[in-house]
């Protein structure tokens, strides 16, 4: 043979083959890593439109996907489709100029802080100030110039007024007469008008400073009066000055004083307030304030201190009369819901309520008498309220063709639904299709809806929806975006049986190729509260540095305890007096055994993350189990009596009633019996599950000489939240399972 030509034709070759492999080149994915992660193009896939409906039933619409310079606020007509361009926001950064003296203004947002329910106005708040646009033509007012900020800020349901609340005192300002109205006088650092105190900001409206109700005539305001001075203060030690300075919070701890509310009705003619003549001692919370649709009166619901007894009372506007109406009571403790709604007939209201044991739909006369149990069966309604603990079904009522409109779990408890039914609890149907999860917001008369749909492996997608479950059109298809460049997995829903058959659910999330010659480590993802499920058919963030990790080798397991499934209220009610304890211990550990003799997992590699709940969770699996090589417990409660009263005593009771409960479930005493290597994490500002939780367990293993590792950032609350904070603690993750696992 030619050598020349021998040459030649594996030279050709090469260049056919490099040729013919190009296109695999450019199809080959990267993997996920610390650094690649930040990539705003995967952002994208958890992003879509902000809606807004008005009481027109059109809506407003804001497609943040869209590049910055190209974003508009629109007004969709849900009949027509039709989308047109409803606000100038270069012509309002002009109006606003106008407002300062040259080169002082502030920025100011792409779409107003909020917008009133007609859809004229809209208000900003900017450096501590009320700014008032009117949508109409783009134009600014300023509403404050005070030293003190506003908060709190809410329109009235006519659009022409607006409430807010300075230093504590709730004021009203009308819109029409540019004229401001102090509605209250007396609030200081300790008496809250309006505003809500910590407990009630986090464990009863979920996150949000609802402290005052419009009425529907916008004549009158419904407001939450606390008076915090006798509830314990929780201090703060700050890095700066050279002196430190120090921060305090009111935060009432198991067994402890809680903040005295009560319900004041204002009118705004006069600002004289009439008080609700509810006994002080019929109550230790105040759970929801609701007007009656002639605003006539306001329904108060109460719950007694050990969390058994919700009781409804009508208050009257004018004399502040209290009737009792009804009890709902539970053997465990009530959930938080806003889902009360009064018939137009004048004769009967609508609640949710766990009495089977199961959350439910019931219709009552405005005696208390019940009318029908509406919803039935071994499913519970869904929440979708702002956060999990805040149970929200009602979507709508059309009372004109006599459907009730609302999210429930029927279908599956890993996926959120709508579903309509009559009054008589006849004819229910769902309306959405397809397996995954449904978030929907409906429009005031009930014939649109919109959905967020997505599911594990789906991102989301917006879709407008006539309320006979038809498809309109959709406004924004789920965006896999900066994912399609990257080497992702998705979780693959599962269920593992427990000692006993209950199917837990879960979920595994592998590399898309497995070396069948290797064994990987574990992972697992806890959390573990009540009805707080982690494993849900939904597109979830955490999935990005989920990737990162199954880059790195591992793989992830989720798995949910039967009470934190959100299956029912009977479940949930298996915590009572005893957590954390052996119901989330038992069904965790039966599930990692299982996983453990999966062909692809080496049992001798598993480790345990879980931050807040999950973070009590890891410690609980790290110190009465031995499943686990590492763990990472995140912001901690390690003991209940260091938690807020609504929250701890909701299962715990208090230390008169369950001693021996608070004494045995305790994960201070089990310090000495950890096992594996274990990091602890806490802001040391966590003004929610406060540091020195995880201060007295670390107390605790020094003196039983237990190494251990701690991570501590100075500032940061309870999530770490911030992108500096957010980033170095992904990396002192990775190193962490690099290093045990």
């Amino acid at each position: 043979m030619n050598p020349s030509r021998f040459h030649a034709d594996i030279k050709l070759l090469a260049i056919l083959l490099s040729i013919l492999l190009l296109p695999l080149a450019a199809q080959e994915k990267k993997q996920l890593t610390l650094d690649t992660m930040s990539d705003p193009s995967i952002a994208q896939a958890f992003s879509t439109p902000r809606t807004w409906w008005l009481d027109d039933n059109t809506a407003l619409i804001y497609d943040t996907r869209k590049p910055a310079d190209e974003r508009v606020l629109e007004r969709l007509d849900p009949a027509s489709g039709k989308r047109t361009p409803y606000y100038d926001y270069r012509k309002a950064t002009e109006s606003l100029k106008t407002l300062f003296p040259e080169g002082e203004a502030p920025r100011l947002g792409p779409v107003p802080n909020a917008i009133s329910s007609n859809g004229k106005k809209g208000y900003y708040l900017l450096q501590g100030d009320l700014f008032v646009i009117d949508l109409m033509n783009s134009s600014l007012t300023r509403i404050t110039n005070t030293p003190e900020q506003e908060k709190s800020v809410n329109f009235s349901p006519d659009g022409v007024k607006i409430a807010y609340v300075r230093a504590n005192d709730l004021y009203a300002y009308d819109l029409q007469t540019n004229r401001e109205i102090r509605l209250t006088s007396d609030g200081s650092k300790t008496v809250l008008n309006g505003t809500l105190s910590w407990v009630y900001w986090e464990e009863i409206f979920g996150r949000q400073d609802i402290g005052y109700w419009w009425s529907h005539d916008s004549r009158s305001i419904a407001f939450l009066r606390s008076d915090e001075s006798e509830v314990s203060v929780q201090h703060y030690v700050g890095i700066t000055p050279w002196t430190p300075a120090v921060t305090t919070q009111r935060y009432p701890k198991v067994g402890e004083k809680n903040p005295e509310v009560r319900v004041g009705i204002v009118d705004l003619s006069t600002a004289v307030t009439t008080w609700a003549g509810i006994p002080q001692d019929a109550y230790e919370y105040v759970m929801r304030v609701d007007w009656f649709p002639e605003n006539d009166r306001v329904c108060v619901r109460v719950l007694n201190r050990p969390q058994t007894e919700l009781d409804f009372y009508f208050v009257d506007r004018k004399t502040g009369t209290a009737q009792f109406i009804m009890k709902d009571t539970d053997e465990g403790w009530h959930n938080m819901s806003d889902d009360l709604y009064f018939t137009k007939d004048g004769k009967h209201f609508i609640i949710a309520s766990e009495r089977s044991g199961y959350a439910h739909l019931y219709r009552f006369t405005l005696n208390g008498k019940l009318v029908n149990q509406i919803t039935d069966g071994d499913w519970a309604l869904s929440s979708s309220g702002p956060v999990f603990w805040v149970r929200r079904a009602i979507a709508g009522v059309d009372e004109k063709d006599g459907w009730l409109y609302f999210t429930g779990l029927e279908k599956s408890s890993l996926e959120k639904h709508l579903y309509r039914i009559k009054f008589d609890g006849s004819g229910m149907r769902r309306l959405t299709q397809g397996d995954g999860t449904h978030v929907v917001s409906m429009s005031p008369n009930a014939r649109y809806f919109f959905s967020r749909f997505s599911s594990i492996t789906t991102p989301s997608s917006l879709t407008l929806y006539e309320s006979s479950g038809s498809r309109r059109f959709t406004l924004a298809e789920g965006d896999f975006a900066g994912f399609k460049n990257y080497d992702i997995s998705y979780h693959e829903l599962i269920s593992i049986p427990a000692r006993d058959g209950f199917l837990l659910p879960a979920s595994i999330l592998k590399p898309n190729t497995l070396d069948p010659g290797r064994k990987y480590p574990v992972i697992v993802f806890v959390y573990g509260g009540p009805s707080a499920p982690t494993v849900l058919n939904a597109f979830s963030s955490g999935i990005i540095f989920e990737n990162v990790l199954v880059s790195n080798g591992y793989i992830i397991l989720k798995v949910d305890n039967r009470a934190a499934t959100g299956i029912s209220k009977k479940l949930e009610n298996l915590f009572l007096s005893r957590t954390p304890g052996e119901v989330e211990l038992n069904d965790l550990v039966d599930a990692v055994q299982w996983m453990k003799r999966q062909s692809f997992v080496d049992p001798e590699r598993f480790g345990i993350y879980g931050w807040s709940g999950g973070g009590t969770n890891t410690l609980l699996a790290m110190t009465r189990s031995s499943e686990f090589k590492a763990g990472i417990a995140g912001a901690g409660v390690t003991d209940t009596r260091f938690y807020d009263t609504k929250w701890g005593e909701a299962m715990m009771k208090t230390e008169k009633e369950n001693k021996t409960g608070f004494e045995e479930a305790s994960l201070l005493q089990y310090a000495k019996d950890l096992h594996g290597k274990l990091m602890l994490i806490h802001g040391t500002h966590d003004d929610n599950v406060h540091i020195q939780n995880t201060w007295t367990f670390v107390n605790e293993l020094i003196k039983a000489g237990k190494l251990f590792e701690l991570m501590i950032y100075p500032l940061r609350g309870h999530g770490v939240g911030d992108p500096a904070g957010r980033r170095h603690l992904n990396k002192v993750m990775l190193d962490f399972w690099n290093r045990n696992l």
